[in-house]
């Protein structure tokens, strides 16, 4: 699209399609009219756009193995490393920004706005790690005009992003452990689950 148009109205929901990942380690539901896509660079995971014509504005997910299990604890070394990666980024300016647990999966979220071929990009990114998975998943408009247009639909592809059952267990502690650490005991459980 012309980015000196402006875009009159909302976009609208005509329907929606599930994308379940082929080893079965994430799912989401996204507008069924969007295009949909592998990603480049060798990278395991799928890209979904609205407009043919504008591959800056999409969603995306894909899959990063990690060598090491990640717990908890390692939130901390985890947001440096993310932040940092982040700074490389031109003209980087973080809008938001959370950092979550819940037992043992980590999440990241960060919204920012940052200069790519000329443009200003805005975009929201999750990074998710969970046992031995880093799970990526963004949603970014060309602009920050179309990444307002587009949100409805943004937030819907983030809120039916879905794990599997079987990572929850595995990242359990009363369950499973990092290798080479004693099981948590019933004292270590607390009952109570993170939540947004």
């Amino acid at each position: 699209m012309n980015q000196t148009q402006s875009r009159v109205g909302r976009p609208r929901f005509t329907g929606t399609t599930t994308y379940t990942d082929d080893q079965q380690r994430f799912e989401f539901r996204y507008p069924s009219d969007w295009i949909i896509s592998t990603l480049e660079d060798d990278r395991e995971g799928v890209i979904v756009q609205p407009e043919e014509d504008e591959p800056a504005t999409y969603f995306a997910v894909w899959v990063n193995p990690l060598e090491i299990g990640v717990v908890a604890d390692d939130l901390s070394d985890l947001r440096a490393g993310f932040d940092a990666g982040l700074d490389n980024l031109a003209d980087l300016q973080v809008l938001e920004s959370r950092d979550d647990t819940y037992n043992n999966i980590v999440k990241l979220e960060r919204t920012y706005t940052f200069t790519e071929d000329g443009a200003t990009r805005k975009r929201r990114l999750w990074a998710m790690y969970a046992d031995q998975l880093q799970f990526v998943v963004v949603y970014q408009g060309s602009s920050v005009d179309e990444y307002a247009y587009w949100l409805p639909m943004g937030n819907y592809c983030f809120t039916a992003f879905q794990l599997p059952m079987s990572l929850w267990f595995a990242t359990d502690p009363s369950i499973a452990t990092r290798p080479g650490t004693e099981p948590a005991g019933p004292d270590a459980i607390d009952g109570s689950k993170a939540g947004d």
